[in-house]
C-alpha cells in the first residue's frame, strides 16, 4: 500500500513537472512576441480616439461654417434693409416716420455688426478645430505606420511560432486534463502569482529554484522520497526534486571538453 502510494505521489509531480515544462516553453514564446500584443492594440486604440477627434472637430467646423454663412445672409439682409430705408428718407413727410426710419437703420447697422462679431467667433472656432483635425490626421498617419510595423514585427513572429505554440498548447491541454483537480488549481494559481510562471521548481544549491530561499537538509530527504507535495515555505512554490550538483558539474565538463 505505501508503495502504491508513494509511486502515485511521484507520478503527480511527474506530471505538474512536465506541464511546467511544456508551460514554460509557451512562456518562452510569448517573450519572444514581447510587448508587441500590448503595442498593437495600443496603437489601435490611439488610433481610434484620434479618429474620433478628427470626427469631433470637422463636425464643430461644419457647425461653426452654418454660423458664417448664415451671419453673411443676415449682413446682406440687413445691408438690403438700409438701402431700403436710406430711399425711403427722401420721401418722407414728416419727423416722426424719418425718426422711424433711422431707428431701423440703426437697428439694421447693429444686426450687421452682430453678424460680423459672429463671423469673426466662429472663424476663430474654425481655425482652431482645422488645427486640431490637421494635428489629429497628422497623429492618425504617423500611428498607422507604426501600427503597421508592429504588426508585421507581430505576424512574422506568430508564423514562425504558431505551429510550435498550439502544439505545445495542446499537449498542456491534455496533460492538465490529467492532473489532479486540487493540484491543477493550486499549481495554476501559483503561476498567476509570479511574473515568470514558474510554479514547479526544483531544490538547486539547497536553495528553491523559485525564490532562492534555503531549504532544510530534513526536507530536501523528504522531497526526494516523493511522498507526498512539499512546497516552499518562502514562496509557495511546488518542490519538484533536488537537483544533483555533481551530475551538473559533470555534464558542464563534457560540454566544456566538447568546446
Amino acid at each position: 500500500m505505501a508503495a502504491k502510494k508513494e509511486s502515485s505521489y511521484a507520478d503527480k509531480l511527474d506530471q505538474l513537472s512536465q506541464l511546467q515544462k511544456i508551460h514554460s516553453k509557451i512562456d518562452e514564446i510569448q517573450i519572444l512576441k514581447g510587448e508587441l500584443p500590448i503595442e498593437v492594440a495600443d496603437l489601435e486604440d490611439e488610433i481610434a480616439g484620434l479618429e474620433t477627434r478628427l470626427a469631433k472637430a470637422d463636425k464643430e467646423t461644419e457647425g461653426y461654417n452654418e454660423v458664417i454663412t448664415e451671419s453673411k445672409i443676415k449682413i446682406k439682409d440687413a445691408q438690403n434693409m438700409i438701402l431700403k430705408y436710406e430711399k425711403q428718407l427722401d420721401t418722407v413727410k414728416n419727423n416722426r416716420e424719418y425718426d422711424a426710419l433711422s431707428k431701423e437703420i440703426e437697428l439694421s447697422r447693429l444686426d450687421i455688426q452682430l453678424a460680423e462679431k459672429k463671423i469673426k467667433q466662429a472663424q476663430f472656432e474654425v481655425d482652431k478645430a482645422d488645427a486640431l483635425a490637421q494635428d489629429s490626421r497628422k497623429k492618425i498617419e504617423e500611428k498607422k505606420i507604426n501600427l503597421n510595423e508592429k504588426k508585421k514585427e507581430l505576424s512574422h513572429i506568430i508564423e514562425e511560432t504558431e505551429k510550435e505554440e498550439n502544439e505545445l498548447q495542446a499537449k498542456a491541454d491534455k496533460l492538465a486534463a490529467a492532473v489532479e483537480e486540487r493540484l491543477l488549481t493550486a499549481y495554476n494559481r501559483i503561476r498567476k502569482n509570479y511574473k515568470n510562471g514558474l510554479a514547479v521548481v526544483l531544490v538547486e544549491r539547497d536553495a528553491c529554484g523559485g525564490c532562492f530561499g534555503r531549504i532544510p537538509p530534513q526536507v530536501q530527504s523528504e522531497i526526494k522520497l516523493k511522498k507526498k507535495i512539499q512546497v516552499c515555505e518562502h514562496c509557495g512554490r511546488i518542490l519538484a526534486d533536488v537537483a544533483e550538483i555533481a551530475d551538473e558539474f559533470e555534464e558542464e565538463g563534457v560540454i566544456l571538453a566538447a568546446e
